[in-house]
């Protein structure tokens, strides 16, 4: 249990929380919720023993093992496996003992570094980090590729894997969706469903949260209010409160009112003293309730597009992807064949000067009013197809036509980056809007929540919620008909996440919609198609089915650890997972049978490995064993994740 006892805590001279006095219970999943700023962080923070409180206590108690993610990630020669199989130390440790001890012939050391690993049911260690790379999106291929190759977005996806490989009784973590696609998304899901220990997440995501938290923490205005259930039981809960808190006022104040009359009306009359002094005392002794105070509500709107022609956008039979760099744009230092920060550098193929090609004969026809949500892992090619729509990307082969009177609305996931150092909203504004007066570009973003000296100050100072918000209303200004959205909810928080959800679903125009935030999908997009394996296909269901059929592919496909997705086949993808058929109960009993000889075999390897006469038989011998084990616990894993994959289904 950990306990928070007058808990006070400042960052700086700002007081974020004070007061604070509540108990969170072992096993309890808790979402923490509030504005940027609110000290979500800084709380993580204390709970670590990184800062300390300012007034009171929190108590942890000290064999409670803490797992977070780290914020850097050095850049490693390590390998991605090794890298996130070093988040259990001891295990890790172990093993690296077992292989010293083989490259020295010590089958004394040996010995006891295998006694070490079973006593720490560290043999497979190796397959659960490989899984953790699985579902996290890592293709086989780069799990022995040195942690320094990889991007940004994908090294905190290696420090989110390690931080669940670490053996712990806490885990934190503070916004874990932000790097990762829906795909991933899902998948964590259902791993921090099956985690066994206490959980605190830190998430603007309402569809994460609902999926996973069994109470929530809100921070609000120097408080903290726990409340049991998900995000919507908070909303449903705190609305009820702020409801009674307004009856409770509204009745406090009229009492006030009464008592003020009669005393001011008898204060001066002997006959009426000692019943006005009475009444100041009542007076004196009301709680004084608050009034609620209305946080006042973000609301943002695209225009109305000028024109708005049926037939916007059309790809036919387009082989998407990167060309290589030509020598004059070698010499001018040029990116253009280069994937930007929107691709998965880690991916492509090694080597310069080869033709990539990302997604073959993609076909796609976008009409006034489609709402498109593109499905599927990070690297399949969503990015790529979106910038081969916008034409930032020249096809490889195929054609890209257009009404003229497109006028596409286009937010990459570097947009926020993109943003001119010391430039100020109204400059960002006035560079798009040559001529228009200052009181005009004032107005604008006022409405895009930049009132006053807001629209003056620089961005530097801004937090990435608000540089999304500017970049949002940058488009905006442009009254497009299409917008090309790519993740565009990174940097924002729950409330504008809600207004953007609220803007789009009033935008007239048509939207194609990149996004790991399920809310938002759900309440925008109507059409789906996923992009995986070369190929951008419709994808026939909801978002739900969609869930439900990445849970039930194929266990090699999911199962096994660090297997390969395997390719979807069109009929499995055109079909709604939802209607998915029962599990055949005699291929459930196969299945059972299996894992049943699987674990025997493994049984039977590890009395072998134990038994003295092993390590007297030579070191041939005892390395023979120890390959024969390894193989038969990945078999096991694979077999495991098939029966429950039946199971479920049954």
């Amino acid at each position: 249990m950990i306990a928070f006892r007058d808990f006070a805590l400042r960052r700086g001279e700002r007081l974020l929380l004070s007061k604070v006095d509540l108990a969170l219970h072992a096993g309890w999943r808790v979402g923490v919720i509030g504005r940027n700023g609110t000290g979500k962080s800084s709380l993580f923070a204390a709970i670590r023993g990184e800062v300390e409180a300012d007034r009171g206590d929190i108590d942890v108690p000290t064999r409670v093992r803490i797992a977070s993610v780290a914020q850097e990630t050095p850049a490693l020669d390590d390998t991605a496996l090794d890298f996130v199989l070093s988040g259990d130390a001891e295990v890790h440790a172990a093993i690296q003992a077992e292989a010293n001890a083989f490259a020295n012939e010590d089958w004394e050391a040996v010995a006891e570094a295998h006694q070490r690993l079973e006593a720490l049911n560290g043999y497979d260690a190796g397959a659960r980090a490989g899984k953790l790379l699985h579902g996290l999106g890592f293709t086989p291929d780069t799990h022995d590729r040195p942690v320094k190759a990889f991007s940004g977005g994908w090294r905190v996806r290696l420090n989110l894997a390690r931080a669940l490989m670490t053996p712990s009784d806490l885990l934190l973590l503070d916004e874990p969706t932000n790097h990762l696609d829906l795909d991933a998304v899902l998948w964590l899901e259902q791993w921090l469903l099956k985690y066994p220990g206490t959980l605190l997440l830190i998430s603007h995501d309402r569809e994460f949260l609902d999926g996973l938290s069994t109470h929530t923490l809100h921070l609000h205005d120097g408080t903290a209010k726990l409340y049991t259930g998900d995000y919507t039981a908070f909303e449903r809960q705190r609305a009820e409160h702020l409801r009674q808190q307004q009856i409770a006022h509204d009745k406090e104040q009229a009492e006030r009112a009464h008592l003020q009359s009669f005393i001011d009306r008898f204060k001066a009359k002997a006959s009426k003293a000692k019943q006005a002094q009475s009444r100041v005392k009542r007076l004196e002794k009301l709680a004084g309730t608050e009034a609620v105070r209305v946080e006042r509500a973000l609301r943002i709107e695209f225009p109305a597009p000028d024109r708005l022609p049926h037939a916007l956008l059309r790809l036919a039979d387009a082989d998407c992807g990167y060309r290589p760099l030509s020598d004059r744009e070698r010499g001018e230092g040029t990116m253009a064949a280069e994937p930007s920060s929107g691709a998965s550098r880690h991916l492509l193929p090694e080597g310069e000067g080869k033709m990539h090609t990302v997604l073959h004969g993609a076909s796609f026809i976008l009409e006034a009013g489609d709402r498109v949500a593109l499905l599927g892992p990070n690297g399949a090619g969503k990015s790529t197809l979106v910038k081969s729509l916008v034409g930032e990307l020249e096809l490889l082969a195929g054609e890209r036509s257009s009404h003229p009177d497109l006028r596409i609305g286009y937010f990459a996931q570097h947009t926020v980056e993109s943003l001119r150092e010391g430039a100020s909203p109204i400059d960002h504004l006035a560079d798009i809007a040559p001529g228009v007066a200052t009181q005009q570009l004032r107005d604008f973003l006022g409405k895009w929540s930049f009132p006053g000296n807001r629209a003056f100050e620089s961005v530097d100072s801004f937090s990435g919620g608000e540089r999304a918000r500017l970049a949002l209303a940058l488009i905006a200004w442009r009254k497009p008909n299409v917008l090309l959205l790519d993740e565009p909810t990174n940097h924002l928080d729950l409330d504008m996440r809600e207004a953007l959800a609220e803007a789009l679903a009033d935008f007239d125009g048509a939207i194609v919609l990149v996004s790991h935030d399920r809310h938002l999908i759900g309440l925008v997009c109507e059409t789906f198609w996923r992009v995986a394996d070369g190929q951008a296909q419709p994808f026939d269901g909801d978002l739900d089915a969609y869930a439900a059929w990445l849970r039930t592919r194929d266990a090699s496909a999911d199962g096994k650890a660090g297997g390969k997705r395997k390719a979807a086949e069109p009929a499995a993808v055109s079909k709604p997972a939802g209607k998915a058929r029962k599990a055949n109960p005699v291929k459930l009993a196969q299945a059972e049978s299996r894992v049943a000889e699987l674990d025997a075999r493994v049984k039977a390897l590890d009395a072998a490995l134990a038994d003295p006469g092993s390590y007297d038989a030579g070191g041939e011998r005892l390395a023979q064993l120890n390959r024969e084990r390894e193989a038969a616990a990945a078999e096991l894993a694979e077999a495991e994740a098939e029966w429950l994959t039946l199971y479920d289904a049954a």
